[in-house]
């Protein structure tokens, strides 16, 4: 007989997230990057991602397609699946965060819902959503995938801004406006904000 939910139970770590912290002498949160395809999502994460190791800050990348050539590779990108998808990296996440890295996660995360079932799984202030904004005629001309002109010819189906709606926040923490900034921007911009709200340094 398979073992039930009833009979897992959660068990206590001897070091704290507080003492990871206290060793690494900075916070730790996610940075949720969300937004279209083409955005700049991923090149910021890994820009951001160098500029804080440069400063001696644990951090690390979960990115979209390469979450999906492992750990979620099972799913579609139905709005079941792409639920499914945002759930198990928000886990991944809050595992990350509470062993007191940086986790800065690039996912398109279409649906407003989805995010914010995400954000309910952090304490207060250990949840940054980062929208980067891009008008879509701008990711359309940058598409280095090729993948908006696949889905006008629907090749694709179910591809967010074209055949599947993508939602934003009416308040993420911070918005990049990417068709209008350059990635250093963006990047200090999000360092800015880490800095004012003392994530950088205990």
């Amino acid at each position: 007989m398979n073992p039930s939910t009833n009979d897992v139970y959660w068990h206590q770590h001897k070091i704290t997230t507080a003492d990871r912290r206290a060793l690494n002498q900075h916070k730790s949160c996610v940075l949720w990057l969300t937004g279209l395809s083409a955005s700049g999502k991923s090149t910021i994460a890994n820009e951001l991602d160098k500029r804080l190791f440069e400063r001696h800050i644990r951090s690390y990348v979960l990115d979209g397609d390469n979450v999906r050539h492992g750990l979620n590779r099972d799913l579609g990108f139905s709005p079941e699946d792409r639920k499914e998808n945002i759930r198990r990296i928000g886990e991944v996440a809050k595992l990350f965060v509470d062993a007191g890295l940086f986790t800065i996660t690039a996912f398109i995360s279409p649906y407003h819902e989805d995010r914010e079932m995400v954000r309910a799984m952090f304490p207060t202030g250990e949840f940054i959503e980062v929208y980067v904004k891009c008008d879509i005629e701008e990711c359309e001309r940058r598409d280095p995938k090729g993948l908006y002109k696949k889905a006008k010819a629907k090749e694709i189906r179910e591809f967010t801004g074209i055949s599947a709606p993508y939602e934003a926040s009416p308040s993420p923490e911070i918005v990049l406006e990417t068709d209008r900034l350059a990635v250093e921007e963006s990047v200090q911009t999000i360092l800015d904000y880490l800095d004012q709200h003392q994530y950088i340094a205990l």
